[in-house]
């Protein structure tokens, strides 16, 4: 029945992962009517960029158990993605051995073969993210991570001192509300559309956007996280700011993240680093 065939392709987004019961077509297709626009838009910037050129050069100016609920990954979906996903998972491990495997890395290997449809366009990519625009994240001790969380938080500290001051009132170490937004890259924490937008600005420009995009997410929510009475207040304040229409017009919230946090040098970024790492590795010792 064609009809029930068209009900049932609308129930999937185009990335393979189901739509919930309550999902708002109407304002889906208004959203998409004008995105679509600018993803055409943008489609031809990159390939003017891209024309004859094997990379890009930074100084042009241009920019932008695993996934459960994706039809995709599933025994009877055909292509299964889940074989090559076992297949890039078990080939990076041999790669990187003292890596292996680690939390946060199926999600990113999935969506990275949602995008690419390659195994080895996957792995490479997977690569260039986990040897050097993010080492040790993904290490056993997970260093680098660690220290992007506290990063994080001096940053708050600098920029949103009400939030910060509401993180300490309630004793909420950053851990607690951004681990998974760091490990898995907003990977299930954001819009599909909104996370791709991200994860091109991460592979052009590196991790500075992780930032760009968690301290906008806090500056833009800074009054309701400030009125969080406990702990399970603001872990379940920090869950409720990654939804809504701030986060699904991926085109405005790219451009948002670019201005609402204000300056962030590099130098800045690396001087914190530096600072938070040494006291990690002192309190670990």
């Amino acid at each position: 029945n064609p009809s029930v065939e068209k009900k049932k392709a609308a129930a999937v987004d185009p990335y393979g992962f189901e739509r919930s019961e309550d999902f708002d077509y109407e304002s889906y297709e208004e959203l998409m009517s004008e995105y679509l626009v600018v993803l055409t838009r943008r489609s031809i910037k990159w390939s003017k960029l891209l024309k004859g050129k094997s990379k890009v050069q930074k100084n042009v100016k241009y920019l932008n158990r695993t996934f459960p609920d994706n039809i995709q990954f599933r025994k009877t979906s055909n292509p299964c993605l889940q074989k090559a996903l076992y297949n890039v998972l078990v080939a990076y491990g041999h790669h990187n051995s003292a890596v292996g495997y680690c939390q946060g890395m199926n999600f990113i290997a999935g969506y990275l073969l949602i995008i690419t449809k390659d195994e080895e366009k996957s792995f490479w990519l997977m690569d260039a993210l986990l040897s050097r625009i993010l080492p040790d994240y993904y290490s056993p001790a997970m260093l680098g991570l660690k220290t992007d969380q506290d990063v994080l938080g001096e940053l708050v500290k600098i920029k949103i001192p009400g939030v910060w001051q509401t993180m300490v009132d309630h004793n909420v170490m950053w851990t607690l509300v951004v681990s998974r937004w760091f490990i898995c890259l907003y990977i299930d924490i954001l819009p599909v559309e909104t996370v791709l937008r991200i994860w091109d600005c991460l592979f052009y420009e590196g991790s500075k956007i992780l930032f760009r995009v968690a301290l906008t997410l806090i500056h833009h929510n800074q009054t309701l996280i400030q009125q969080a009475q406990s702990l399970p207040d603001v872990c379940q304040t920090f869950k409720q700011i990654t939804h809504g229409p701030f986060v699904d017009e991926c085109h405005t919230f790219m451009q948002k993240i670019f201005t609402e946090p204000g300056s962030l040098p590099m130098a800045t970024l690396t001087k914190l680093r530096v600072t938070c790492q040494s006291r990690i590795i002192a309190e670990e010792s």
